[in-house]
């Protein structure tokens, strides 16, 4: 039987790049974020703006200070497909944290993506992140 896509199909597929995502940018496994965004994919964001996979990965492990983590919560995730392509919406509550200490930063995030279907899956092709409060402790 043909492996048919459905549109149920794709936005759990999409969904399921944002939550990769943010378990990667957590985990510290940068090199994970290649099966996230496409290889031309352009991100903007507090960081700048960045251009390909490589850069995104590159700016990310040298940007991350060590002794602070994350954790990323996505809500409210909204997927609206096109064919081969989808704009997805989600807001953030990010937790910044040093092990074992309560969070000393949290901050509300809105995060819009534009996905593609590509020969590997669902990719993102774009990203903007986009703060939108802060709480510093």
């Amino acid at each position: 039987m043909e492996n048919e896509m459905s549109p149920v199909t794709d936005r759990t597929e999409i969904a399921e790049l944002v939550a990769r995502l943010a378990q990667a940018l957590d985990e510290r496994r940068f090199e994970d974020l290649r099966g996230v965004y496409a290889p031309d994919a352009e991100t903007s964001s507090p960081r700048g703006a960045l251009h390909g996979i490589d850069d995104i990965v590159d700016v990310l492990r040298r940007t991350s200070p060590e002794e602070e983590s994350t954790q990323h919560l996505n809500t409210d995730v909204v997927v609206d497909l096109d064919g081969d392509h989808a704009e997805v919406g989600t807001h953030q509550l990010v937790y910044f944290f040093r092990r074992g200490e309560a969070p000393h930063r949290v901050a509300g995030v809105q995060a819009r993506y534009t996905a593609t279907r590509t020969p590997t899956g669902w990719r993102f092709a774009r990203a903007r992140i986009s703060p939108l409060w802060q709480h510093v402790s």
